[in-house]
């Protein structure tokens, strides 16, 4: 069996769906989750590149809603001097496929910042490679200039992607942003992810970067697309749990659910907390009431989405941490599977 297979890289993003302009629709994805599929490509960006997908490769994808960069690790095991020589010295760029026959999808791509080699034992060696999403923007990118009184929040988004877009990262979604002009003109001087997060804070949205793209949410909105149903038809593993951070869901490994997008969970949720302190369990279920209530009707938004697997064991799951969107704002007809308009339709509720 060769060691690697030459592919070129996909330096394309899979992209959010634009929030303005994409209908919203309930859907399922396939029930039968059958047969594992992965591809792991490791290369220059737009350039040369390997494909790992015949080896034991185990990998943990972090991501979420929040402003510092989407993480990646994968290992790689038994590879040929030269190959893993080879891929040290050249390559720079990950791009990380993983699903079912079925339901298969991108849930990473970014720039590799580290890799080390070892053993398990001394049949097995391996390479450990760990890359970040858009951390080069994120760290690099400085926003230098100014707009003339009169520039609206939408100039002043343009500006900012552009000021991203030096160190590779690209306008993603965002939602309508007003188009009245400010009374005075701004200077910008710093970093750019410093801008960014007042820009986001003065719009009542987040910022974060997905596979290499800048992406503004609504603090009470989400991401126009279609809902996924998460039931045990469709991969969820166990009972979701109401926790401190929001509810906490696992699946099989599903490439579809992605950061700031609506699902549909079709499952009862265990609800608060048992202690054995009195006072302690009365403190901490009045918080998870309050900060990560269910939803009545089963529709959430994601958070947090972290897949891990392992080619050669049992690990093949995503991870969701989600808080529940209003049901006093959801439009009856998404929960009927008809197309409704996404724009601040939807008011997830956060607490700081």
């Amino acid at each position: 069996m060769s060691d690697t297979s030459t592919a070129d890289l996909d330096d394309a993003g899979d992209g959010s769906d634009d929030i303005q302009n994409v209908d919203v629709v309930a859907t399922r994805p396939p029930a039968l989750q059958y047969l594992r599929q992965i591809s792991c490509v490791i290369g220059t960006q737009g350039g040369a590149a390997k494909e790992f997908k015949d080896f034991r490769v185990v990998f943990t994808v972090k991501r979420g809603d929040l402003q510092t960069p989407n993480t990646c690790d994968v290992r790689i095991y038994n590879l040929s001097d030269n190959t893993a020589n080879l891929v040290q010295k050249e390559f720079t760029y990950l791009a990380l496929q993983a699903g079912y026959e079925s339901n298969f999808g991108l849930i990473f791509q970014g720039t590799v910042k580290q890799y080390r080699k070892g053993r398990s034992d001394q049949k097995d060696s391996y390479l450990d490679i760990t890359a970040a999403d858009g951390d080069e923007g994120y760290n690099f990118s400085t926003a230098i200039g100014s707009l003339a009184a009169g520039a609206s929040p939408q100039d002043r988004w343009a500006f900012l992607n552009k000021a991203m877009s030096g160190n590779g990262v690209t306008a993603g979604s965002a939602p309508f942003l007003s188009s009245n002009g400010s009374v005075r003109g701004r200077v910008f001087c710093g970093m750019a992810k410093d801008e960014l997060r007042t820009f986001a804070n003065d719009q009542g949205c987040t910022w974060s970067i997905q596979d290499g793209q800048l992406t503004l949410i609504q603090k009470t909105g989400f991401v126009g697309g279609r809902v996924p149903v998460i039931s045990p038809q469709t991969g969820l593993i166990g009972v979701p749990e109401q926790t401190q951070n929001g509810i906490a869901i696992k699946t099989l490994l599903n490439p579809r659910l992605k950061i700031g997008q609506l699902i549909q969970l079709q499952s009862t949720v265990n609800q608060q907390r048992l202690d054995t302190n009195y006072l302690s369990a009365v403190s901490s279920n009045f918080n998870l009431q309050n900060g990560a209530k269910v939803a009545g009707d089963g529709v959430y938004y994601v958070m947090v989405a972290e897949h891990t697997g392992d080619t050669r064991g049992n690990p093949w799951y995503t991870d969701l941490i989600c808080i529940a969107a209003d049901a006093s704002q959801i439009p009856s007809g998404l929960l009927q599977q008809t197309t409704v308009q996404p724009a601040a339709s939807i008011q997830p509720v956060k607490q700081n």
